[in-house]
């Protein structure tokens, strides 16, 4: 479903350390790519990037396509008198599945590699075992003291990845760390790919932004948002599918890895961009599920639909399972689709459209 440019950007993409806080180098990557499909690509402070792809209307509405850079990770939180390193999370990190993997420290002298000490099921006290708690982890560099960790130019503070690479499990899927969101980024590269080779440009104005810090609070949409003031905007995120074993699906709603991406109502979300979205879906034959938001969306729809006075908000989707893992998977059909969906969406907008409520 891929070509082979756009695979190995994919898992190029993939592949770079950009843990939250700490996305510049992912963001390089994205914007590299991204600035042979726009008129311009540009910066904030903290590294969240746009590409802007100007429309040919007269008055071009702005559309504002939106995913988040960053991946969960951990940090040195104190290295102990033996050389072990303490952690803290960055972001969502599952410490339940953390022991015995493999980290990625990008230290002074560059990348450092470490294990996650687990001990042997043999000497474990299985019958009080528990879940540990993040403190409770430590990482084994191959020091025997502080002095040793300095040497390796590894201090407080410096950021860790899992070591895990994608790989693509036949035609159909990929597999990896950080496809929450990094698939995103991949997604709106390739339709600002799609609305440039176009033979004619679309009437909108289209920024395209990958914005930093989303797992610890929706920051870099929130100031993105207020510096671009879009006149509507799309965020694109991934969504638990729900069609794997012990999943209560009267809980946490049905979602199919396979079916298209999912559509959220409730919320953050505006009804007449949702429409739109539907829309756009209908004409290119793309199926869509449907997820419910009762009072949040947990995605950087929260923060940049109330920026200022307001910007008529929609989420679309990805479904992904095993989230906030290294075997997060996702199927490449669904993200074909999501692209077919946004490239339809933009297409539509024309300069008289109007998304907010009149009443």
């Amino acid at each position: 479903m891929l070509d082979p440019n756009a695979k190995n950007f994919l898992i190029d993409l993939l592949s770079t350390p950009s843990p939250t806080g700490f996305e510049w180098r992912g963001q390089k990557k994205w914007a590299d790519y991204t600035r042979q499909y726009a008129d311009k690509v540009e910066n904030d402070a903290y590294g969240t990037a746009w590409a802007t792809l100007e429309g040919s209307g007269k008055k071009p509405r702005r559309i504002m396509l939106e995913s988040h850079a960053d991946e969960i990770g951990f940090m040195i939180k104190q290295i102990n008198g033996e050389g072990f390193l303490r952690l803290d999370r960055v972001g969502g990190s599952d410490v339940a599945t953390a022991r015995g993997r493999r980290l990625d420290i990008l230290g002074d002298k560059g990348v450092v590699r470490g294990i996650i000490g687990n001990t042997a099921i043999h000497i474990r006290d299985r019958e009080n075992e528990k879940v540990p708690k993040v403190h409770e982890l430590y990482v084994d560099v191959g020091a025997k003291n502080p002095k040793e960790v300095a040497a390796l130019g590894l201090r407080v503070g410096h950021v860790a990845v899992y070591a895990d690479l994608p790989e693509f499990i036949g035609d159909k899927y990929i597999v990896g760390r950080a496809l929450d969101n990094r698939l995103g980024g991949f997604i709106i590269a390739q339709v600002m790919r799609r609305l440039k080779e176009r033979k004619k440009r679309v009437s909108a104005t289209v920024l395209a932004v990958n914005a930093v810090q989303e797992e610890v609070g929706g920051h870099g949409a929130k100031m993105v948002t207020h510096r671009l003031m879009p006149d509507v905007a799309i965020c694109l995120d991934v969504t638990h599918a729900t069609d794997t074993p012990s999943i209560d699906r009267a809980q946490h709603g049905e979602v199919k890895l396979g079916d298209g991406p999912s559509v959220t109502h409730g919320t953050c979300n505006h009804p007449k961009v949702v429409e739109r979205l539907l829309k756009a879906a209908d004409k290119v034959k793309v199926k869509i599920q449907h997820e419910s938001s009762s009072r949040y969306s947990g995605t950087d729809t929260d923060e940049i639909f109330r920026v200022q006075d307001g910007v008529p908000s929609g989420l679309i989707s990805l479904p992904l399972r095993y989230m906030h893992s290294v075997v997060e998977m996702a199927n490449l059909k669904d993200v074909e689709q999501v692209i077919q969906t946004l490239v339809a969406f933009v297409e539509s907008v024309e300069d008289k459209d109007e998304f907010g409520i009149k009443l």
